[in-house]
């Protein structure tokens, strides 16, 4: 569980139940999931079943995999092919033309609770021999056979607020214990994760005491909570998180927030909002450096040692030199290059920033990032300003079609977003993080501007001598 989910290159199969002593095989996940549909349905189906069961077979095993559910418990494999555990695969079979022309399509695309990260641990069953709290295999043909097309299938089975991921990236996954234990002085993304997962499990088990300021450094605070669950889980008792702590502590935040289940709770985009990706270099360029570098902008107005820079997306002279006065006005080492310890402090001086600002001190006329993603169900007046922007550009752009300003990000404000981002060239993904508030607000200000006119300009429309 490292972030935002990802379609995996690959994934292993162990071909039996979980404790037998079978064989793995590792297949390319999108062969993988043409294999289970052909071995769990018929390809005379119509359809409209067999795609609302494809994405379930999806969502199903990208749970296993986003969740470490087998990982975490010792386990090499990332699924078994017993059906008692999980789903059919049967190695060497025959695959059917249909099925893989639609598998082909639809592979990186999964079942999720509206507002929530993980794939949804889509359960299903024949519905005829096998009853269970999902999807039914035999009566989603019914239901296509009435006319339903997959998405009110599947919301007929999982509810109303589950919504449909198109075009997940696709990338190798590595486990997500960071590779080396976790102890005082520790600090970053790993050990901020490892906080707020006591926290979370702290509900359940109280006598893990709460860690009140989970700010990524492991403090004596940490410690004493981590004793404590290595305590109450039976692990060695020293307040290290070496990998069997840190997959003891997954497992059980897992069961905690039920994330295997089909009534999860679901882990929020803002539990993830801030983690570290990855070392930014000079000659990089993406999304990730358009963040740093519109981090960098708004600390740089309220702090003249830190030079301006331009959210362009490239990591050049100007950004590095950005970065070594950074690093060099906080204390860091000076690289000019942005390692675990360099981001995760420009990120907490951002909002330090943005907390103390108001609209009167940022001085145009919009207002910065408010410092996480906003998505499906988040609520409040960052989601307020948002809507206001879209609902103006809407004005301008026929695509983007008009929201309501009512403070909840729901389908209407989505699909809006998705709109701008389809008409911008940004990447489709529903949700706004820094690079999209950035452009939001750029094409605000444009169309805004644009309104403005100046002494004596011609307004743009016949003025009549009539009073």
């Amino acid at each position: 569980m490292t972030g935002t989910p990802v379609i995996p290159e690959y994934i292993t199969v162990h071909l039996g139940a979980p404790d037998s002593p079978a064989e793995n095989v590792t297949v390319p996940f999108a062969e993988y999931i043409k294999n289970v549909a052909s071995s769990e349905i018929y390809p005379t189906w119509p359809e409209s079943a067999i795609r609302a069961n494809i994405y379930a077979q999806i969502s199903f095993a990208l749970n296993r995999i986003y969740t470490e559910w087998y990982r975490s418990r010792g386990y090499d494999f990332d699924i078994t092919n017993s059906t008692a555990y999980d789903q059919s695969y049967v190695k060497g079979r025959n695959i059917f033309e249909n099925i893989n022309e639609i598998v082909s399509e639809i592979f990186d695309d999964y079942i999720r609770r509206q507002g929530y990260i993980e794939p949804l641990f889509a359960v299903y069953c024949d519905g005829i021999e096998v009853q269970c709290n999902g999807l039914s295999q035999w009566g989603s043909v019914d239901l296509a056979e009435a006319g339903y097309v997959p998405y009110e299938i599947l919301t007929h089975y999982y509810g109303d607020n589950i919504e449909l991921v198109f075009d997940a990236p696709i990338e190798n996954i590595t486990e997500s214990y960071p590779g080396t234990p976790l102890r005082i002085g520790s600090a970053g993304d790993p050990v901020r994760r490892v906080q707020n997962q006591l926290n979370w499990i702290s509900l359940n088990y109280p006598l893990i005491p709460k860690i009140a300021n989970p700010t990524g450094i492991f403090d004596l605070e940490t410690d004493a909570a981590v004793r404590k669950f290595q305590s109450t889980f039976n692990l060695s008792v020293d307040g290290i998180v070496g990998k069997g702590t840190w997959y003891q502590l997954q497992s059980i935040y897992v069961a905690v927030k039920k994330l295997a289940e089909v009534d999860s709770e679901g882990q929020t985009i803002q539990d993830i909002s801030k983690q570290y990706k990855g070392p930014l270099v000079e000659g990089d360029r993406g999304d990730g450096v358009k963040a740093l570098q519109y981090y960098l902008k708004l600390i740089a107005i309220f702090n003249n040692a830190i030079p301006q820079v331009d959210a362009d997306g490239i990591y050049g002279s100007r950004t590095a030199a950005a970065v070594r006065s950074f690093q060099q006005y906080y204390g860091l080492e000076v690289t000019g290059a942005v390692d675990e310890e360099t981001w995760n402090l420009i990120s907490n001086v951002y909002l330090g920033m943005v907390e103390d600002l108001t609209e009167e001190t940022v001085g145009n006329n919009t207002v910065p990032y408010p410092g996480t993603p906003l998505s499906m169900g988040s609520q409040g007046d960052s989601v307020r300003i948002l809507q206001g922007y879209l609902s103006k550009i809407s004005e301008y752009y026929d695509s983007v079609p008009d929201v309501s300003v009512t403070g909840y990000f729901g389908e209407q404000t989505q699909k809006a977003v998705i709109a701008f981002q389809e008409q911008f060239g940004l990447q489709v993904t529903g949700f706004v993080g820094p690079v999209a508030w950035v452009a939001i607000s750029e094409v605000y200000n444009d169309v805004v501007n644009g309104e403005l006119k100046s002494p004596g300009q011609y307004p743009g429309y016949e003025v009549s001598s009539e009073t």
